[in-house]
């Protein structure tokens, strides 16, 4: 029921689906005279509906009203479940999709689901191989606008984004939410699991492959699986032997860039971390995490055989060596085996004749070969 009859009016059209309305520049037909006039905002550039606090204009009325919340902060919106509160009701009804686990877009391709059909929008340019967005200094295609901006901080080197309390600038607005939890300690993405809270998504989200144990990355040589892409990525320099990270000063070579950063303490004689007990001092903070082990007495890695603890993990596998009967170390000279390859370098030295220098090492290798 209406309570005018203009309104009456108004509702038939959604029956009759009549269209008499038609814009003269393209063609485009609406059932009101009113949602005409709002399409030929898009023509003009027209904005009418201007906010009075900081002049930002709207095309339409609607728009103004929900533009007004930032300003007055209101967020009528509730959800039963968590009590986190909203601006628009569209945004917690996607909101209540997380509680339902529900996501109601599907690929017609691939089967994959999302919570919003702008999410499966996107998802289905990967499958059309379209990137319509275009940098005009490098020509790199994406295939969302939002990651071309992100690209273009790149050429233009700004960073405008500034922590208020320690003045670091990043060049997106979500590195900079995300580095203010360094300050405040805050960790929202807690994992349903264990608790386990997380500062980012993405840290969640890897977290969870522990609980699922997916590894979708396979290396092509050993078919030994990980759970992400950087990690079989290092993997792989063990097969290439490929050791790209060189110290400036020893020209020493490593596999990975961290263990190149904690060689060059040797250099500086940098030892940041400092032990609060005892004052013990180390170059890197693993380390220190297992020095403290010491004064806590904790062993936190325990033989599912017979049940002995260890304080590193790297002592676990060595003993597990035990029950599995391995000696992987081999002597390329006797063929004597051993556990650890720490035993193996100590046994090298009857061959070497108690030194294991350049020289020595030189000469071994003539033996071997």
């Amino acid at each position: 029921m209406f309570t005018l009859k203009a309104q009456l009016n108004q509702h038939m059209f959604i029956h009759t689906a009549e269209k008499l309305y038609v814009c003269e520049i393209c063609n485009k037909s609406f059932k009101l005279n009113c949602y005409l006039s709002k399409h030929m905002h898009i023509h003009t550039g027209e904005k009418p509906h201007i906010c009075e606090v900081c002049n930002k204009s709207f095309m339409q009325k609607f728009e103004l009203k929900n533009h007004m919340l930032i300003h007055t902060g209101e967020k009528l919106h509730g959800c039963e479940v968590c009590n986190k509160s909203f601006r628009k009701k569209c945004a917690l009804n996607k909101h209540i999709l997380i509680h339902t686990g529900e996501k109601p877009h599907m690929c017609e391709i691939c089967n994959k689901s999302f919570r919003q059909k702008i999410h499966l929008k996107r998802h289905i340019l990967i499958h059309r191989g379209e990137k319509p967005h275009v940098c005009e200094i490098c020509k790199k295609m994406f295939i969302l606008k939002v990651k071309l901006n992100q690209h273009m901080v790149i050429h233009t080197g700004a960073k405008p984004y500034v922590c208020e309390i320690c003045n670091k600038s990043f060049r997106l607005n979500s590195h900079l939410n995300q580095h203010v939890r360094i300050h405040s300690g805050e960790k929202p993405h807690v994992c349903e699991v264990c608790n386990k809270s997380f500062r980012q998504k993405f840290d969640l989200k890897h977290h969870m492959l522990i609980h699922t144990g997916e590894k979708f990355y396979a290396c092509e040589v050993c078919n030994k699986s990980f759970r992400e892409k950087s990690v079989l990525n290092k993997h792989m320099l063990i097969h290439t032997g490929g050791k790209p990270h060189v110290c400036e000063i020893c020209n020493k070579s490593f596999r990975q860039k961290i263990h190149l950063k904690r060689h060059m303490l040797i250099h500086t004689g940098e030892k940041p971390h400092l032990c609060e007990i005892c004052n013990k001092s180390f170059g890197v903070k693993g380390k220190l995490k297992m020095h403290l082990r010491i004064h806590t007495g904790e062993k936190p890695h325990v033989c599912e055989v017979c049940n002995i603890s260890f304080v590193q993990k790297c002592g676990l596998n060595y003993h597990m060596l035990i029950h599995a009967g391995e000696k992987p170390h081999v002597c390329d000279i006797c063929n004597k085996s051993f556990r650890q390859k720490f035993l193996l370098k100590k046994h090298m030295l009857i061959h070497t004749g108690g030194k294991l220098n350049a020289c020595d090492i030189s000469d071994l290798e003539k033996r071997v070969n």
